[in-house]
């Protein structure tokens, strides 16, 4: 038996939605690609303020962004969209940023709350933008200002952090060794006596 797609119309929303979710400076470009969108099952109001909940296998590819979730749940307020939550044993954001660099973020639970332009990672939450990685319970993330807040209660935050310039963090070249001061003449051998 064939599935059938999600409420495309309420996708296309979550399209716009979710395409600047990986950082300010995300892949531009991806909000005018086409979003493809496949779950299991929807359940989707016509209302301006109603809920539109996806679950099963959710899949959403937009462009250079692609997000995974066992569950997105979408809220409205005046017909636009205020808020997505996306849960899974791991919800997954990936994105390729306009530097071409890549972003990848997961946790049990994502928030994005779109009028403060803020996403919230929550439980086992991990966030590698460029290589700069971040582990924590609880990840803040504020697209307009690119500030990023971690911990959580009674966690801990491990970070790792590349360095800009890359040749900078390599271990200096040897230098050619200096001299040595100059060695004392060697003395004579003593002359050996008789002849021979």
């Amino acid at each position: 038996m064939k599935r059938k797609p999600a409420n495309l119309p309420a996708l296309c929303l979550v399209a716009l939605l979710l395409a600047p979710v990986a950082a300010a400076h995300a892949r531009s470009s991806d909000r005018n690609q086409p979003m493809n969108v496949d779950a299991d099952s929807s359940s989707c109001s016509t209302a301006d303020d109603g809920p539109c909940v996806l679950t099963g296998n959710v899949k959403a590819v937009q462009g250079t962004l692609v997000i995974n979730a066992a569950k997105a749940d979408i809220r409205r307020a005046g017909g636009d969209i205020s808020t997505v939550q996306l849960t899974g044993s791991q919800a997954t954001i990936k994105q390729e940023l306009d530097d071409g660099s890549p972003f990848n973020g997961r946790a049990n639970k994502i928030d994005y709350d779109m009028p403060k332009d803020t996403v919230v990672l929550t439980g086992n939450a991990f966030v590698d933008k460029a290589g700069d990685t971040i582990k924590s319970e609880r990840i803040v993330y504020n697209m307009k200002s690119g500030q990023v807040e971690s911990g959580g209660t009674g966690g801990r935050v491990s970070m790792q952090l590349q360095p800009k310039n890359k040749d900078a963090g390599a271990a200096p070249a040897p230098s050619a060794p200096k001299p040595a001061s100059k060695p004392a003449p060697a003395k004579p051998a003593p002359a050996k006596k008789g002849g021979g």
